[in-house]
Order: C-alpha cells, then structure tokens, then sequence
C-alpha cells in the first residue's frame, strides 16, 4: 500500500509540475531564449530524487563546445540521469516522439529525433545536430543505437558521428569535444544490484515499458554512477569510425570499473590527444576486435533508443 501511495505522489508531483513548466518552456523554446535549455534540468533535479534515483557524478562534462556526449545506453532512466548532471539535449529515435507521456517529455527536453531506418534522412539529421552543437548546446548520442542490460557497452553506430565533422565544417572551428560518458547502475535500496539484478533498471529487448516502470519505482531507492572521461578531440581531417571505436573504448572501460565499484582515481583516462593519433597498445587491441564488427555498426537497431 505504501508503495502505491508512493508511485501516487510522484505521479501527481511530475504530472503538475510538467503542466506548469511546458507551456513557459514551449516559449522559451520558440523565442531562442537561453531558459529553454535551464527548466529541463531544473525538472530532472527534482524527478530524480523523487522517484528514488541517486545520482553520483565522477569527472565532470567538458566546458568546451561544441561537445558531444556519447554514452552507454540501458534505460529511459539513463535520460533522468545524464539530465540531472547538467544542461543538455539528447539524439533519440523518431518513434519516441509518439510514445505516450515519454514523447512529450523529450519535445519539451528538445531532443533531436532521427530517422535511423531512413540512410536519405542522415545528411539532414545530421545537419540538424550540428547546428544545435554550433549553437553552445551538449548533445548526447547513444552510440549503441539501442538499449543493453547495463552489464557491458555493445557495438557503436557510426554514423551520427558524421555530426561532429559537420558542426565543424559550418563552424569553421578547428577541433571540438566528443566525450566518454559512463552510466552504471550499481545498488538498489543500499544492495548492490549485481549482473542479475541489473534488469531492474536496465529495459532491453521486448520488454512491456508500463510493468517495467512500476518495478523500478516500487523499489524505492536505486544508485546511478555517471561517469565522464578524457574528452576526445576531434578535427575535420578525423575519421569518424576511429573516434567511434575509440569512445567504444573509452565507455567500456568507465563502465567496467564503476560496476567493480573502484573509484574515480581508478578510472582509466580516455586518450586525451587529437583523435587520429595512434592508440595505446591496449586500445589497438580493442580497436581491432571492433573493426570486425565494423559491418553492422552503421546498420538500423530494431529496438529501442
């Protein structure tokens, strides 16, 4: 009963404060004003404590920009998570705008909806990135094209990432960030959660959304590290596969020790030199086991983003 009286709140609280912010956040939106990118995060500091999730941030997200922030991705919870950290915007695939409740919250988050099915559409998604990049904002790209089980990073799309070369080609900047981001969720109510616990959070495959949901908030208290590494800088002349392999990488890596529980001293750095240049003995082996499944990192994920 309690749990339900719970769940209650929140949805009365979130439902109410989303109605009093969207019509101020709409405008702001349509005028170009600089709150358009402040009420999302205002929302996500008080949705995340709210619903439970406790956020522990490790590295901080570049003040550089333009700046691209890839991430892992597990669940519609990695978006509360990521936004709480700081201002941001996500690239997510166009079903989402028509899911009921989610695909509201991510207009008013101005997230960049794409085509991924639709190869004539990329040239002009991708346009559409840069300019939101050009124009001062943190874009996040789940790489991964779709959603894992929290416990490893599968194989990244490449092809977004033709958006960082744009923004530079209509900025005529000389380099930008692209940014590892981890998002691992390690315990549940003080427990840790553990390979097999991990689906708790994580909504992989065909998981029905409503059920999911009301585990997890039933749950009560769940912990989240968001872990950012050494950003990658990336010029007009870097291959954007390269840098994709790299990020790949870099995230496994961020994901790996913060589900170990190590701490931020631990955390190996990401390369931190322009893109192109040669990798680390270590990460010429990681590159050349993701070279093999360079074939399907640019094919269309059948499930979600």
């Amino acid at each position: 009963m309690i749990a339900w009286i719970r769940i209650a709140l929140i949805v009365v609280v979130l439902s109410v404060m989303t109605l009093v912010l969207a019509p101020l956040q709409l405008l702001a939106a349509r005028r170009g004003w600089r709150l358009a990118r402040r009420l999302p995060f205002v929302w996500h500091r008080v949705a995340c404590p709210l619903i439970g999730l406790r956020v522990h941030v490790q590295g901080a997200p570049s003040e550089r920009r333009p700046l691209l922030l890839v991430s892992n991705h597990q669940s519609w919870a990695d978006i509360l998570a990521l936004g709480w950290v700081t201002e941001l915007s996500f690239i997510a695939k166009a079903e989402v705008r028509d899911w009921p409740a989610f695909g509201l919250l991510a207009k008013l988050q101005r997230t960049v909806f794409v085509e991924r099915a639709e190869r004539r559409a990329v040239a002009r998604q991708t346009q559409a990135i840069a300019e939101r990049l050009n124009g001062g904002e943190a874009i996040v790209l789940f790489a991964e094209g779709t959603t894992s089980d929290g416990n490893e990073v599968l194989p990244f799309k490449t092809a977004l990432f033709g958006a960082a070369q744009a923004a530079l080609t209509a900025s005529g900047a000389e380099d930008m960030m692209i940014q590892p981001v981890a998002v691992a969720y390690t315990k549940a109510n003080g427990l840790p959660l553990g390979r097999f616990g991990r689906p708790l959070v994580a909504w992989p495959g065909d998981v029905t959304l409503g059920p999911h949901l009301l585990a997890f908030l039933k749950e009560g208290a769940v912990d989240v590290e968001v872990v950012f590494g050494e950003p990658l800088r990336f010029t007009a002349d870097s291959d954007r596969k390269r840098v994709a392999r790299q990020a790949e990488s870099a995230v496994a890596r961020l994901l790996s020790t913060a589900l170990q529980g190590r701490g931020p001293g631990t955390i190996r750095p990401a390369e931190t030199a322009n893109a192109g240049a040669l990798a680390s003995e270590s990460e010429r082996a990681d590159i050349m086991i993701s070279m093999g499944r360079e074939m399907l990192q640019d094919e269309p994920a059948p499930h979600r983003s």
